[in-house]
């Protein structure tokens, strides 16, 4: 089949080359000139299977309030006169129930470790070299309560297979001896060996590299600005190209993977996505001390942060901003981020010559993803990962992959159907 996938992050560049890998004729239709130019371009590189949990809970619902009207919170929800945005948190608010977090929970974690065994067989035909570490993820705690809240999710990781251990702070700095310096202040932690780290953008960009060498058609500087739609059928994929000419693309499959902007697309087609935009941070460090800075792909729970070693630079990511479509940077939350780098690993990094960057994550307000089939026999849908995109990329790509196919995906998900 002619298939056109909507998106070049990590989860169309993904979707586009397990399609090809199946046998299709591809087209990849990516607006910035190039693959992983917006929300996989500096994100906060973990593949984290087995701390990827729903932020809807009690417990997150708590720190959301407790949030309010700080502007250096890691969380930080400005309330808009948008409808969207009051829809996506009522949900939030639903998604926080016991038993819906027990069910969003098993959702993720099926995904993830399927995304993550599907990255390492890749990585092991591709031979694509992104700055990959295997060393683990290890949370970090400097809080009692925290910490306690982090045992009871470890437990509940374990019963779902994930070896997420809960370790004593001694161990923490013995898995991670740059966190040395702040022993004092320790209380524990949680490692899991089999959890990895490494460059969403370099992987990204290879991975599409492979896939023109292998007949993906990459179409960059092009702008989807509508789906039409006859019958059950999306028959055109309206375009402004590269050369600022309108024009009509057609093909037998079209999947959507357009991450935040998912929504604004296929709302004329009847499709009500809940995708609301998080806008996430990062500072990249040029790395002066390598002994001093962490090796260990670390999590700062308390202060949402999370830590990647990225050869010769320190990448840390994280925090929130509900507040729309913007990626302007706040300097209040760049400089709050370089505070707490900073104190964690004095003299480790160059925190002078920081490169900032904002992205805007596109949350589901249960953090499970939209993947699999809508009510138009031929169009699909990989969208929606949130913080999780670098985790889930491959084996999303690969199940959407399989439903265009027609085949069904090895992986227990609730993939989305006929009512989408």
């Amino acid at each position: 089949m002619n298939v056109i996938v909507l998106g070049a992050g990590v989860v169309g560049t993904a979707t586009a080359w397990y399609l090809r890998e199946a046998g299709h004729d591809v087209t990849v239709i990516e607006r910035q000139p190039g693959p992983a130019q917006e929300t996989s371009f500096a994100n906060g590189c973990q593949i984290s299977v087995s701390h990827a949990e729903p932020w809807a809970t009690p417990a997150g619902l708590l720190k959301v309030v407790q949030a309010l009207g700080r502007e250096d919170a890691p969380l930080l929800f400005r309330l808009r006169a948008d409808p969207l945005q009051w829809r996506w948190c009522l949900q939030f608010v639903r998604e926080c129930a016991p038993g819906r977090v027990a069910a969003n929970l098993r959702q993720i974690v099926a995904m993830a470790d399927y995304s993550r065994r599907s990255l390492q067989a890749l990585r092991a035909r591709t031979n694509i070299d992104y700055d990959c570490l295997t060393r683990g993820i290890l949370h970090f705690y400097t809080d009692e309560r925290e910490f306690e809240r982090a045992c009871r999710a470890a437990a509940a990781m374990r019963d779902l297979g994930c070896p997420r251990m809960t370790v004593d702070a001694d161990e923490v700095v013995r898995i991670e001896p740059a966190l040395g310096a702040n022993r004092r202040n320790l209380v524990g932690g949680d490692f899991t060996a089999s959890d990895e780290s490494g460059d969403v953008y370099r992987f990204t960009s290879q991975l599409a590299a492979r896939g023109v060498a292998a007949g993906i058609r990459f179409r960059y500087d092009t702008t989807v600005t509508r789906l039409q739609a006859e019958g059950d059928r999306v028959n055109g994929v309206e375009i402004i190209d590269d050369e600022g000419r309108h024009r009509t693309l057609r093909a037998d499959a079209v999947v959507v993977a357009l991450g935040s902007f998912s929504a604004g697309l296929l709302a004329p087609l009847g499709i009500r996505l809940l995708i609301y935009p998080g806008k996430g941070y990062s500072a990249t460090y040029p790395v002066l001390d390598p002994d001093a800075a962490p090796t260990v792909s670390l999590t700062d729970d308390g202060h949402k942060l999370v830590f990647s070693r990225l050869g010769s630079r320190l990448r840390v990511a994280g925090t929130c901003e509900l507040n729309g479509y913007t990626r302007d940077l706040n300097p209040v939350r760049c400089e709050a981020i370089t505070r707490r780098v900073r104190a964690l690993f004095p003299g480790a990094c160059d925190y002078d010559a920081a490169t900032y960057w904002a992205g805007l994550r596109p949350l589901t307000p249960s953090n499970v993803p939209y993947i699999g089939r809508t009510r138009f026999a031929n169009l699909y849908l990989n969208t929606g990962h949130g913080t999780l995109g670098w985790t889930m990329g491959c084996g999303s790509g690969r199940a959407v992959a399989d439903i265009v196919s027609g085949r069904e995906p090895d992986v227990d998900f609730a993939f989305t159907g006929a009512a989408a």
